[in-house]
């Protein structure tokens, strides 16, 4: 009862700090709905995207994949933060000159209206078939181990599992349809924060038991238990090879972190270039800490269960929290993990609401109507994709390499193919609008071929590499033989203040240095 009562208490404390920050909001124009405003700060930011980043596909998936193969996967971690630097140098001071809301937008800009469409699409099944069901269905396995909800309802563990999906998802959903960015971006901050704090106690408290009062102790030990684990190079055939940092990583990592909707509207809706910035960036401060919280406790869990759940390794954080915890503190913890859960979904879901109200809706069913208007389409929006996920949630099973790697698998269908053609309206000045839709279309049907159909025997990243390489080689190719005169520019909308950072420049060299250190230091084991 005590662990029910601090989960519930710790849920509603954010639900009314939430409301209580949005009470004099107004919600009903687009960009107070869909871009908070304009007013979001860097703090804000920073905990928005953490927590839109950092859910329980990172706690079980990656945990569970440190649990059977080591540090090796830091890399999705730490290369995060090189990106950010790109983007906080690089591509979000471009965004807010033009006074982006979605990403796709740029593409219009850029390329044609087409193009922007044919993103938009994809962009809306990379959430609805990936993303929200694999959020939703991890959520649900870390607080069924926790609460027992199964058996402390007398049904099925299958039947305990939709229970819980549907109260995540309506949850869930409430923020992102009734608050909009604003909402999402306030309880993600408190969830944030509380996640660092909560998610760095669990592999402490577990050193301090293991080394009998003393953490580096108890770290000592879990070194010599199976140093191998904290190996971040690994073998040719691991499953992240160190080569993949120079192939496909990446391409990636720039995509996530700089071009996909879900985390950059964070930035979109800054109140100016500084506050985007200082987001950014201590975002990447954040990325370089969080591999104590979701790669640590994994090898932690092998010194207390070995091999025992290699079959079943997406299981391993929730019996590491079952096991360092005490009772008392386990619904507080169980309230941080929902809380994780609950941002990446509502962000998902706010993310696919903005992509379909301005990308579709507006431009191409009313392209006259009006911003109350258009935020009742997202909410109608949101509400219908998060009922589609939470039917779908159920139905996910556990992947052989685990859920987190098969996430990456399948956000690969859709990210490489954006990132290319991202790049090359970037920073390529003579690729045409057909040489963009013609790169889309190939990359995607390579890779979906080449990963599901016909498998290849290579890492899937360095197929990411292959990928884009052919898809810049399309795009050349084909604008060489039918070239355009369309000169692109960026023009400033002059609608937040663009004044940069003054410490931009020094905190992105701190954030690549560290970067460096770390495979320096952990590549020697």
């Amino acid at each position: 009862m005590q662990t029910l009562l601090t989960f519930l208490g710790f849920i509603f404390f954010v639900a009314f700090y939430s409301w209580y920050k949005l009470r004099n909001e107004n919600l009903n124009s687009k960009e107070g709905y869909f871009l908070g405003g304009r007013s979001l700060t860097g703090v804000v930011i920073a905990g928005s995207m953490i927590l839109t980043n950092i859910s329980t596909e990172h706690l079980i998936g990656m945990n569970g994949s440190s649990y059977k193969n080591g540090f090796i996967i830091i890399a999705w971690e730490v290369t995060s933060a090189l990106a950010l630097v790109l983007a906080a140098i690089y591509f979000v001071p471009r965004y807010l000159k033009m006074g982006l809301t979605t990403i796709p937008e740029f593409l219009e800009h850029r390329f044609d209206e087409f193009t922007r469409s044919l993103v938009a699409f994809f962009l809306m099944i990379s959430f609805v078939v990936t993303l929200l069901p694999i959020v939703l269905y991890t959520g649900a396995i870390n607080l069924e181990s926790i609460f027992s909800i199964s058996e402390n309802l007398g049904v099925s563990p299958q039947k305990g599992l939709w229970i819980t999906v549907l109260g995540i998802g309506i949850v869930g959903s409430v923020y992102a349809i009734f608050g909009g960015l604003k909402a999402v971006a306030v309880s993600d901050t408190i969830n944030g924060y509380g996640l660092l704090i909560g998610g760095t106690l669990i592999p402490l408290i577990a050193l301090y038991q293991i080394g009998d009062g003393g953490i580096l102790n108890g770290l000592q030990k879990v070194y010599d238990f199976a140093p191998e684990k904290f190996n971040v190079i690994g073998a040719k055939d691991s499953i992240m090879p160190f080569e993949v940092l120079f192939t496909g990583l990446m391409i990636n990592q720039i995509y996530f972190w700089s071009m996909n909707q879900t985390i950059i509207q964070r930035a979109l809706g800054a109140k100016n270039l500084v506050e985007a910035q200082k987001g950014l960036l201590y975002t990447g401060i954040l990325k370089l800490i969080v591999p104590v919280i979701i790669i640590l406790p994994g090898v932690i869990g092998f010194y207390y269960f070995g091999e025992m759940l290699y079959d079943k390794q997406d299981l391993i954080y929730p019996e590491l929290i079952k096991k360092v915890l005490p009772k008392s503190a386990t619904g507080l913890f169980a309230a941080i993990v929902m809380g994780a859960v609950l941002s990446t979904f509502n962000s998902v879901l706010n993310s696919a609401s903005t992509i379909f109200s301005f990308d579709i809706y507006k431009k191409h069913i009313r392209p006259e109507v009006k911003d109350a208007q258009l935020v009742r389409v997202g909410k109608t929006v949101s509400t219908l994709l998060a009922l589609f996920s939470i039917l779908v949630a159920p139905l996910v099973v556990n992947a052989p390499d685990g859920l987190y790697q098969l996430l990456q698998q399948l956000n690969g269908i859709f990210f490489i193919p954006i990132a290319s053609i991202m790049l090359a309206g970037f920073f390529t000045k003579n690729i045409t609008a057909l040489a963009a839709k013609s790169a889309l279309i190939f990359g995607l049907v390579f890779y979906v071929f080449f990963t599901f159909i016909y498998k290849i025997d290579l890492h899937f990243v360095h197929l990411w590499g292959i990928e884009f390489v052919l898809n810049m080689g399309i795009m050349i190719f084909i604008s060489k033989l039918k070239p355009h005169d369309k000169n692109f520019e960026i023009i400033d909308q002059q609608i937040v203040p663009m004044r940069s950072w003054k410490y931009t420049k020094q905190l992105s060299a701190v954030l690549c240095l560290i970067t460096l250190m770390i495979y320096i230091l952990l590549g020697r084991f």
